[in-house]
């Protein structure tokens, strides 16, 4: 039943499902503060530009609009010498009309002139295209009077069809604005895509991905932070490299004195006492147990999922088990998950193991499929784990303190959960309604 472990090929997206535990503090704190529904940063800044643009039209014409701009500048000029032209009031009517044609020439307005009561008194005339304009334009459709010293007031209107300076300002002004807008988006979206595929790599890396990189684009401040990225990524993953490989040739290293051990202890058997014999003996089967789960647990942590599973009859494999153990009451319905049967197996020997060293007989086995998951119950009637500690157990050499002077390793449970998050399942425990202790695995049934 052996299987292979292999490295995985380099990946920088984080993978569903991916159950391998964070490599680093630090990145998990800073992937755990993004939340999804966080506001787009790309559209942030999309807006804000497209926001200023706008404040920046607007305030615009308020100031041309409160203080004037060239364009009034220029046309109070000309109304002041057309002013001086002007015959005065007591002129006749026909010299007042031929001066206002005469100043009115080249001019795109139309000029009247009005008494006191602001009555028509002569209005230049109309060339084509403005003959249906008014004579006396409506509150509102002059483009500028001016009051004269002896009572006259001389206006001017826009010819029909034509448009207001200001008008015309803002919307060339807003026109521009939503030109750039547009332009401004894909260059805005560019910057932040970096931003977003810097933060899938952080994610990765958090996940347990110590291969998760970050392609390093363009020469700003962006590009530096990728590259500080990747290179913190590459210390991390040489160190926690650096680690297991200690731990794995430590734990390998150690079989040899130990095998030696035993095979003296065997030799000398029969001039030890008995009692001193069977505890030396004991011992030595503890640390080769402890040697063998580091090991499994330094592979498994290289792997973040199997590389080859099979279909595995779960329901028979709980039976192998507790035929093993003896004294197990094992009930429930056939459920096949995919997996790997020498992982399942060493999974479901560390939760009897621990239900037989830690609890009270009988010990129990509860195998059910709902909602597409099959579920097994490990449980016993011992005193169980305070509620305080349950979030503990699954520690690695952690020990509780109802179990501190029994045998064990410290690692049976945190490496059963490991082999069930690499089999996209889960291991927890609880207190069933009865009140007695149970151990409660997981695992998604095969389609």
């Amino acid at each position: 039943m052996s299987r292979a472990f292999a490295r995985p090929s380099k990946t920088i997206p984080n993978r569903p499902g991916a159950s391998s535990p964070c490599a680093a503090p630090a990145i998990c704190s800073l992937a755990s503060r993004i939340e999804p529904g966080m506001t787009r940063l790309y559209l942030r800044i999309y807006l804000t530009v497209v926001a200023s643009l706008l404040v920046f039209a607007a305030a615009f014409a308020w100031v041309w609009h409160s203080r004037g701009g060239p364009y009034d500048t220029t046309m109070h000029s000309q109304v002041q010498v057309i002013a001086n032209a002007l015959p005065p009031a007591r002129a006749p009517m026909a010299d007042q009309q031929q001066t206002l044609d005469r100043l009115a020439q080249g001019l795109p307005v139309r000029l009247a002139l009005l008494d006191a009561s602001r009555r028509l008194i002569a209005q230049s005339r109309p060339r084509p295209g403005i003959d249906d304009q008014p004579a006396v334009p409506r509150a509102g459709e002059a483009l500028w009077m001016l009051h004269l010293p002896d009572g006259r007031w001389l206006q001017a209107s826009l010819p029909r069809g034509g448009h207001q300076p200001l008008h015309v300002l803002l919307l060339s002004l807003f026109t521009l604005a939503a030109i750039i807008g547009v332009l401004v988006l894909p260059v805005v979206r560019r910057i932040t895509a970096r931003l977003e595929r810097l933060q899938q790599a952080v994610e990765s890396l958090g996940a347990g991905d110590l291969r998760a990189r970050v392609a390093v684009e363009g020469q700003d401040e962006v590009a530096r932070l990728a590259q500080s990225f990747n290179q913190a990524a590459n210390r991390i993953e040489a160190l926690v490299g650096h680690h297991k490989s200690l731990l794995a040739n430590a734990s390998h290293e150690l079989r040899t004195p130990l095998t030696r051990i035993r095979l003296t202890l065997e030799l000398i058997a029969p001039s030890v006492n008995e009692e001193r014999r069977d505890g030396l003996q004991q011992d030595i089967g503890e640390l080769d147990a402890l040697i063998d789960e580091i090991l499994l647990a330094s592979r498994l942590e290289a792997l973040p999922h199997l590389e080859a599973t099979e279909a595995v009859d779960l329901l028979a494999l709980a039976a192998e088990e507790s035929a093993r153990h003896g004294g197990v009451d094992l009930e429930g319905a056939p459920a096949t998950v995919k997996g790997d049967p020498r992982l399942l197996l060493r999974l479901l020997r560390n939760l009897l193991d621990n239900a037989s060293r830690h609890g009270i007989p009988p010990v129990q086995v509860r195998l059910q499929v709902a909602d597409g998951r099959a579920e097994l119950v490990v449980r016993d009637h011992g005193p169980g784990v305070p509620e305080g500690e349950c979030a503990s157990v699954f520690e690695p050499f952690y020990r509780g303190s109802a179990a501190r002077d029994r045998a064990g390793t410290g690692l049976g449970l945190s490496l059963a959960r490991q082999i069930a998050r690499h089999h996209g399942g889960e291991l927890a425990c609880r207190y069933e309604p009865d009140g007695a202790f149970a151990f409660v695995l997981s695992l998604p049934v095969a389609s």
